[in-house]
């Protein structure tokens, strides 16, 4: 079976690639195939770089799956270019898989998430990027939707980044209606937007009077959306035999 190359967005925070490798990992020992990080910016190896050092350890063909929850710029940009870059440079058999997507396998984990860290009775905030491609910002909201009803929850998505209401500024709002908050990470790994929002939880509580939690970045708990994306490209290219 091909190997597994994780594509990540990449970030300058510490806690980032390790916890991108602990993910690709998992994913590898669930798929019981060899397993690589790679990212599209501020880490390395870059995809291209990744794929020619597999080469030069006699690694022939993998799937890569990158860990973007939407179709925005990145995926529909930056990473089909980066991918023919890697292809063009090592020669490799590639596979493209779709990312981990906003769909019922990730709303699961989500709402595990929920389940073992949010407190009774917390309105729960789905803390994401963001976006300027709308169709993107609708599938985060749609994600906000299928949690708040696997959870009996009430919930809201409050974007790091693309207008009003944004970061800060939405979670601040938010405890004018509620008090008792949840901060639920649409985050792979820790990175530098989330933590302009979590290093500020302590102070916003402290001037609102709202109880405010939060959880990790969703990490490991994404191993078997990994495998999933794998197994469904290997599936279509009818490659788990091979």
């Amino acid at each position: 079976m091909p190997a597994l190359i994780t594509l990540s967005h990449g970030s300058r925070h510490t806690r980032a690639e390790p916890t991108v490798r602990r993910l690709t990992e998992a994913a590898g020992r669930e798929l019981a195939v060899p397993a690589f990080s790679a990212h599209l910016d501020f880490t390395t190896p870059t995809l291209p770089e990744a794929a020619q050092g597999l080469v030069r350890e006699g690694v022939t063909e993998a799937v890569v799956v990158p860990l973007l929850f939407t179709r925005a710029f990145h995926a529909k940009n930056d990473v089909p270019a980066v991918f023919r870059e890697a292809v063009a440079a090592s020669g490799m058999r590639l596979h493209l898989a779709t990312g981990l997507g906003t769909g019922p396998d990730v709303a699961a984990v989500l709402s595990q998430r929920v389940r073992a860290d949010a407190p009774p009775g917390s309105h729960l905030v789905l803390y994401s990027v963001g976006s300027s491609d709308l169709a993107a910002n609708q599938d985060v909201h749609d994600l906000a939707q299928a949690v708040g009803q696997r959870t009996g929850r009430t919930i809201e998505v409050v974007p790091a980044t693309g207008g009003a209401g944004r970061g800060g500024a939405g979670l601040i709002e938010s405890t004018l209606h509620h008090r008792a908050l949840h901060v639920l990470p649409l985050f792979v790994a820790d990175g530098l937007l989330l933590d302009k929002i979590t290093t500020r939880l302590d102070r916003i509580s402290e001037a609102t009077g709202t109880r405010i939690t939060a959880s990790r970045p969703l990490g490991t708990d994404l191993a078997g959306v990994v495998a999933q994306r794998y197994h469904e490209e290997c599936q279509a290219l009818n490659l788990l035999n091979a």
